[in-house]
C-alpha cells in the first residue's frame, strides 16, 4: 500500500522559514516524479514546486521561485520543501504529489493527506 505521509506544518511569523518533508513508502520512490501543492482556504489546489526522479531536475510556481527550494533524498524515500520568506499568503495545506514517470508506473498517481501551514503574527 502507497503512502505518502507529509510533516512539518506548523505556525509561523512572517518572514520566518519551515522545512517541509514527505515521507514515501509502498513504492519504487525513483520511479516518481515528485510535487509539492497547495491549497488555501476558498482556493484551488496549484502547484508549489516539482522535481524529477533523479532529483536532477526542479521547477517552481513563479511565486515561489526564490524563496522556496524542493529536494529529495532517494535513499531515504523523501521528498523536502524549504520554505523560506514566509508570507500570511502562503498559508495553506501543503500536499505531496507522486506521479509515475517510467513505464512501469505510468498513470499511477497518489496523494498524502496535507500538512498545515499558517503564517500569521
Amino acid at each position: 500500500q502507497v503512502q505518502l505521509v507529509e510533516s512539518g506544518g506548523g505556525l509561523v511569523q512572517p518572514g520566518g522559514s519551515l522545512r517541509l518533508s514527505c515521507a514515501a513508502s509502498g513504492l519504487i520512490f525513483s520511479s516518481y516524479i515528485m510535487r509539492w501543492y497547495r491549497q488555501a482556504p476558498g482556493k484551488e489546489r496549484e502547484l508549489v514546486a516539482a522535481i524529477t526522479s533523479t532529483g536532477g531536475n526542479t521547477n517552481y510556481a513563479d511565486s515561489m521561485k526564490c524563496r522556496f527550494t524542493i529536494s529529495r533524498d532517494n535513499a531515504k524515500n523523501t521528498v523536502y520543501l524549504q520554505m523560506n520568506s514566509l508570507k500570511p499568503e502562503d498559508t495553506a495545506v501543503y500536499y505531496c504529489n507522486a506521479r509515475g514517470v517510467t513505464i512501469a508506473t505510468s498513470g499511477m498517481e497518489y496523494w498524502g493527506k496535507g500538512t498545515l501551514v499558517t503564517v500569521s503574527s
